[in-house]
Parts: structure tokens; sequence; C-alpha cells
């Protein structure tokens, strides 16, 4: 569908905004896919993990399309010893989103799976996938990782990738999840830092037990851990391992979710990794390629109480508008999640339990999440996808073969920093169990507001499709900041956008969750107010220092800022 038309819709679209509710539409939209695990009963410690899912412009028509990660057989057992036989081709899936214009007048995304087209070939076993452009040709590439040797798809422009993990180094073979481009050195390059779990390998396979005997999935203090790597980008097409230059290596832990920010307010990138049942890593940037781990001394290396929890996703963003970057992650159940609030100055405060973020998530295991302002009131809330990693007994008693299925959860946000879950009156979706992992978010359908892809380990992924605000008229702005007109999105801009007399900040990025790449767009709600009428102002601060204003931006749509070309 051409842009043009999908603007025509976007006013209709948004004036008849009724209550908040997600519906998951994969079915009407042709998003087609159902996760392999490769479990055939002997319960390998890989099953549960899960796989992500990236919303990513890949074709540059403006439309966000879909990269989903798949898993392969595990063992030596056979395909005919499946649990669950797999649907179709084991491969990573990419869908072209081809936008429409649905029966009741507005717009909706509608996916064609443009795989075998687009020459991808992965057919590892896919743990995550993260996105950027590493060439700046202003093409998004993707980093797929696996269970085994991770995979570097290069855009080539004309709808089709091409596998370069030979020629840029990045072919790590230990067991990747998460991975995250952004520009540690500020050199206009996007470099890679990649999450890396356990010394695992089928032939290391042990086994475990539940409580009550039976055989169960281990833990991940089972294995050895794995150090994670740091990639810089050299500019020339190839990767550069600074793991041990940079002091990345000389921590080892199991990690599962990484998000970067500016958490020191100084300008340049630092790292947080969420780590599974051991201290969580807060590398900061120190300058001249080098890193320290100031977990610790932060306050954000364990919880309130001093203990280190099975971190799986996390996400990095201002969660009560006071313009700082804070930590939000999902962990086991009896846990409770975790919200570090930043002072401004990389000190944190655990904030879980006054937020009102800790004692709903109490029951559930929580994996992929996605910040966003869904009902478009100009306050971030939250959606975490949940499914276990150990044996529910409830569902195991009802012959359940794979008995971790849970129920997602949503949260408002009340503003400053404080959260209600919503879930019982968002939508069906929010009745249902599955086992979930990743998930991304973007607005899918260029209607304003935004949606979600979540991928849920053995089962089907979900796109649900976000049906507007609580409260009528409410405003909204996406915008999309490129350092120059033929170069990449830029990846650490800091996007402020004032309305109604405060400023939302966003920091452009597309890591975070678990597993799983988000859009690249920085994505505002204006409320229903927003003085000066239908205009807002937008700063962009960038990286490496300037910045570029706009005074009088129109609102309700998507736009497209280059820098220095603000007014």
């Amino acid at each position: 569908m051409a842009l043009a038309a999908v603007a025509a819709t976007l006013t209709a679209a948004g004036s008849s905004r009724g209550e908040t509710r997600f519906d998951e539409v994969s079915a009407a939209t042709g998003l087609d896919f159902v996760h392999f695990n490769g479990m055939s009963g002997e319960r390998y410690f890989a099953e549960i993990m899960g796989s992500g899912a990236a919303l990513v412009d890949y074709d540059n028509d403006g439309d966000l399309d879909v990269y989903l990660v798949q898993g392969t057989m595990l063992g030596e057992a056979g395909g005919e010893r499946a649990i669950f036989p797999p649907q179709g081709e084991l491969t990573d899936r990419l869908f072209r989103n081809d936008l429409e214009v649905s029966a009741q007048g507005g717009p909706r995304a509608r996916f064609i799976d443009v795989t075998a087209a687009s020459g991808i070939v992965a057919r590892g076993y896919g743990m995550g996938v993260a996105s950027g452009d590493i060439n700046n040709d202003g093409w998004s590439d993707l980093y797929v990782t696996n269970l085994g040797a991770n995979q570097m798809l290069l855009n080539n422009r004309d709808g089709t990738f091409r596998d370069v993990t030979e020629a840029t180094s990045t072919g790590d073979r230990a067991w990747g999840i998460s991975a995250s481009f952004f520009d540690f050195d500020l050199d206009g390059w996007l470099d890679l830092y990649l999450v890396n779990y356990t010394e695992y390998r089928i032939a290391l396979d042990r086994e475990c037990f539940s409580a009550t005997g039976a055989r169960d999935y281990c833990s991940p203090q089972a294995y050895s851990p794995e150090p994670d790597r740091l990639f810089r980008n050299r500019g020339d097409g190839t990767f550069e391992d600074v793991s041990v230059g940079s002091g990345i290596d000389a921590v080892a832990r199991s990690g599962l979710g990484v998000a970067t920010g500016d958490f020191d307010s100084n300008g340049w990138p630092d790292i947080y990794v969420a780590n599974d049942q051991m201290a969580n890593i807060l590398w900061m940037n120190r300058g001249g390629g080098s890193f320290s781990n100031e977990a610790i001394m932060s306050g954000s290396a364990v919880n309130e109480t001093g203990l280190s929890e099975a971190s799986m996703g996390v996400v990095v963003a201002d969660l009560n508008g006071d313009g700082f970057e804070d930590i939000f992650m999902s962990h086991l159940s009896r846990e409770t999640n975790t919200l570090y609030l930043n002072d401004g100055g990389g000190f944190f405060v655990d904030e879980s339990r006054a937020s009102g973020l800790g004692v709903p998530s109490w029951q559930s295991t929580g994996f992929g999440i996605a910040p966003m302002d869904y009902d478009l009131d100009g306050w971030l809330d939250l959606y975490v996808a949940n499914g276990g990693v150990k044996g529910i007994e409830e569902l195991a008693r009802t012959g359940d073969p794979y008995p971790l299925e849970q129920r997602d959860q949503l949260f408002r946000n009340t503003g400053g920093g404080r959260f209600e879950e919503v879930s019982a009156r968002s939508g069906e979706v929010f009745a249902r169990t599955e086992v979930g992992r990743g998930v991304a978010v973007g607005d899918l359908d260029l209607d304003g507001d935004p949606d979600l892809v979540v991928a849920n380990n053995s089962g089907p992924a979900w796109h649900l499709e976000n049906h507007g605000s609580r409260e009528a008229a409410r405003r909204w702005l996406s915008v999309r900041a490129l350092a120059r007109p033929e170069g990449r999105d830029a990846i650490g801009a800091r996007i402020s956008v004032v309305a109604d007399g405060r400023a939302r900040v966003e920091r452009v990025s597309t890591d975070g969750s678990y597993a799983s790449a988000n859009a690249p767009q920085a994505s505002f709600g204006l409320g229903t107010e927003i003085g000066g009428g239908s205009e807002t102002s937008v700063r962009v601060d960038w990286p490496g220092g300037g910045a570029s204003e706009w005074r009088r931006l129109p609102v309700d749509r998507h736009v497209v800022l280059y820098r220095f070309s603000g007014s």
C-alpha cells in the first residue's frame, strides 16, 4: 500500500478511539509462524529458552517488516520423535509488510512470507536477532544468535540478504542469546555487543529433577557461564573482537538480556546485561574503548535485599518522566520483576515494590519486555511476556507435555513511574496462555499507536494489534532520526518532544526485551492537550555531539528528521 494512501487514513483511524485493547490478529494479517523447540522428551536445557523477533523496515518502504527466529531438532533423535512435530521447513522467517486498508477504513498490516526470495538461509538452533545498519548504506542488516555459530546477514538493498559472517569475523560459536548494535566509540559505525549464556552443548546435557523427584529442566547453575563478546566495527566491512582490551572478557556470567543507554549522562553509551541467577553487569563506558563494571557501586547488580535473581529480559527507558534512563527487568516466579530508577548520575534505587510492578509479577516468569505508550497519554507502559522454565505442577498433572504456559501481563504507567496491572481489561489475549519469550514493539499499521509481535516458545507467534487509547483524540508523534539523508538510523540519539509543558524523552535504539529487536523509531504519546494546537517542538541530541531543533512540527504523523536540518 502506498504511504500516501496510508497517510490519508490516519486521521480517520485516530479520531474514533475507544477502549484500549490488544487483539491477536496473526491469522488475519498473515503472520503464519509456529516456533519449534526440538523437544523429544529428553528435557534438553535449550528447549526452555525460546527465541526472539525483530521489527525492521528491511526494504525501506516506510513500514515495519517482521523477522522470526526458528529452532531445530535437538540431539540425535529424528524429527519423527518430536513431541510437537514441526510445521513446515525449519528456518528463520522474514515477513514483508504490505499495508492495506481494512474493512473499517483504517490501515492494517498484511504480511507476506518472503524468506525464500530474500536469500536468507538460517537453519541453526536460533535464539535471538539484532538489527542495525553495519555499513552505513541506509539499509538495516541483521545479526542472528544461535546455540552454536551466529550469523551476520547483510542487506543487499534489493530485497535480499547475504551471509557475511566469515567476512565480518562475527561468527562466535558460543551459546549466544541477545545482541545489541550500538556505537560505543562514537566513530559513526555501529559496533556489536553479544550476550553469551552457558557452556552448554547437547553432549554436555545433564539430568535434573524437580522437588517431587520427577525429571525436569536444569537451571543455568548446572553449567559454567560464558563471557560476552564486544566487536568493534572497523568501517571497512569487518569487525574486530575487542572483548579483552575493552575489559568485557574479564567477567563471565550467564547472560540473557542486554540494553544500552547513557546512564551517567556523559554522552558515552553504556551497557547493562541481565544475568540468570548471577549478579547483573553495568558496563560504564570510560572512553578510549574501555569499560568498567560499576553494577555493585551503582546499586544495579542485585535487588534491594542483596540477592541475585534470574534476570531474563531487560529494557532501558525513562519510566518516571524525569529525563533519565531507568532499568526494568523480568525475573523468575517468586522473585518479582525489578525496576531500578536512575538519579541521572548512574546511581539506581530499587523501586520494584513502590512502583506497583513487583507484587503482580510474583507468580510469573517473565522474559521479553516492551516499553511503549500504548494509550498515548505521555507515559511509557510495560508489556511482559511470561512463561515458565520449570514444570508447573498444576499443568503437569493434566498430562501437559510442556507444562510451562502462563499469561502475559500489561502494566499501565499512571504517572511518575507508578504502575497498575490492566491485563484483565485490555483484551482476550491476556486470558490466553503460551510460553512467552521474545517481544518486539513498533507501529505495524502506521496508525500512531504501538503494536507488538510476541515470540512464543513451541507455539505460534502473536501479532497484537493495538486498538487505540482509552480516551478519544489523543495525539502522537513518531520520529525516525537519521544521521544523514543516505545514512543509517542515529542509534543513540536522544529525542525530546515538548507537549503540554512537559518534555518526553526517548533514546533511539533497537535493543532490549529478550533476544529481540524493536523498531528504531521513537514514538511519543502527547495526550489530549498539547499546547499550540496541532504542532509541537522536537530536539535531537546526536551521538557524538551536536543538536538539531524543530519548533513547529505537525503531530499525528510519522516524520523523518535528518541531522542538522532542523529550524
